[in-house]
């Protein structure tokens, strides 16, 4: 299969390149690397995938070529990690809807499989135990631009959901419950990079908040595999799938798991959110997704523990210390 990525120099955008060379496939990917890498794009038995330096937002002659000669489209581009979201919110906003709504509706046009990347953030303030793909959401007000993220990714999902229904668009939605393993990045925010550097630094780790806010780690290999999973089965098409890990950690736990699995000297910090983010930031105290939907379809279950997820993002940091 001829499959183009959007985002594809992304952290997960270049681990699913890779499966999907690994099997054979043909990968294009598009990027404008304002926050993916190309130390993510890997070549696999002397097979690498095509790149173009592109945004999906405003180059919409290229990707509507590039889209024409794919039989599959991930679109991964997207603003990312919370501080992003918080200290830029009109560029969070422009690139997940400007990019998305050109994907939809070219794919659209053309009758091509397509998935979308969506975010357990789109739970919003829900207090749920579990959160299931069919649950009732609740974002935050306009005045917090941390909600802004979650918003304009729920659009991208109303959008796919629109047109397969209007106009048959092969498409499904998939939201990644906090995703993680090597290669991934700390520059915006995200927790585990951080931390286990800092760790093996024997720095501070710096919880915000009270540390009592949790999620559940996904390995990136788990979710590489359920999207191809997903790409395999047509039963998935005009659905939403939550892709993630059953555990759940609070974040200062997860400081202490860190700290004890790399043997690091490291201390812990808790810093107010005010002081991280901007006054009034809100979080959510709990992420844990229901993924039976995904198991019932296509029989996955995230297989990572989370002590694998920390030993491999630290040999990966290891490596280029």
């Amino acid at each position: 299969m001829n499959i183009l990525i959007t985002g594809g120099a992304g952290f997960i955008g270049g681990h699913l390149s890779e499966a999907l060379l690994k099997r054979g496939d043909h990968v294009i990917i598009a990027d404008n690397f304002s926050t993916g890498s190309r130390k993510n794009i890997r070549t696999v038995d002397n097979k690498a995938p095509e790149v173009f330096e592109m945004d999906v937002s405003k180059d919409t002659e290229l990707l509507y070529e590039l889209i024409e000669r794919s039989d599959a489209v991930f679109h991964l581009a997207a603003a990312v990690g919370v501080e992003l979201v918080v200290n830029d919110p009109v560029r969070t906003i422009q690139t997940n809807i400007d990019g998305s709504a050109n994907v939809v509706k070219i794919a659209s046009e053309l009758d091509k499989r397509l998935f979308i990347a969506s975010t357990s953030e789109v739970y919003g303030k829900s207090e749920n135990e579990r959160f299931s793909e069919s649950d009732d959401l609740l974002i935050g007000s306009p005045y917090h631009s941390r909600w802004s993220y979650a918003c304009s990714k729920l659009l991208d999902e109303f959008y796919l959901m629109a047109y397969h229904q209007s106009a048959g668009l092969r498409g499904t939605v998939v939201r990644f419950f906090n995703t993680v393993g090597p290669r991934q990045t700390g520059k915006y925010g995200m927790v585990v990079p951080r931390f286990v550097s800092n760790a093996l630094q024997n720095k501070p780790l710096s919880v915000y908040g009270d540390g009592g806010q949790s999620r559940c780690f996904c390995h990136v290999s788990d979710v590489v595999r359920a999207l191809l999973l997903l790409l395999d089965d047509d039963r998935s098409i005009g659905e939403i799938f939550n892709i993630g890990s059953d555990r759940l950690i609070t974040i200062k736990e997860l400081a202490e798991l860190v700290i004890s699995r790399l043997g690091s000297s490291s201390e812990i910090e808790v810093i107010p959110y005010e002081a991280a983010y901007n006054k009034g930031f809100e979080d959510m105290r709990r992420r844990r997704p229901s993924t039976e939907k995904l198991k019932n379809l296509v029989n996955w279950s995230a297989e990572h523990s989370l002590e694998q997820i920390i030993d491999d993002v630290a040999a990966e940091i290891r490596s280029n210390f």
